[in-house]
């Protein structure tokens, strides 16, 4: 049964703009540990994909926080939510801490798709009982 659906557009102009202004501050607030250092190896190649990387996750989270209900209150947090792909490349959600205890406890499952084109990101959120 479903319990939750979020969906979140972001302006990938608007990342790049707040990476200028705040320099990697922006993406360390918003990006967990693991996130990071694709973030990094990305933005290190092509900059362009690691804003991207960045603007969908930022999306994701977003998107997250809208089907579980909470927004962005406790204990849901930016770097307790990652957005990790599997190795066939399916974007999947990892939780961590109080967070990670809360979505448990509720015995929910989460789905996640995310996009980009040209100017925007796209992440969409399903969340299900188990």
């Amino acid at each position: 049964m479903i319990v939750g659906i979020g969906t979140d557009l972001c302006d990938i102009r608007r990342i790049q703009q707040t990476l200028d202004r705040k320099t990697l501050r922006f993406a360390e607030k918003v990006l967990g540990p693991n996130e990071l250092l694709v973030f990094q190896q990305r933005l290190a190649k092509v900059p362009a994909r690691g804003v991207r990387y960045l603007a969908t996750r930022f999306a994701a989270k977003e998107a997250f926080s809208k089907a579980i209900g909470l927004g962005m209150r406790m204990p849901m947090t930016w770097r307790r939510c990652e957005i990790l792909n599997a190795p066939s490349g399916r974007p999947e959600i990892r939780l961590h801490d109080e967070l990670a205890d809360w979505f448990a406890q509720h015995q929910w499952k989460a789905h996640v798709t995310v996009t980009d084109e040209v100017d925007h990101a796209l992440a969409f959120v399903v969340v299900e009982t188990l």
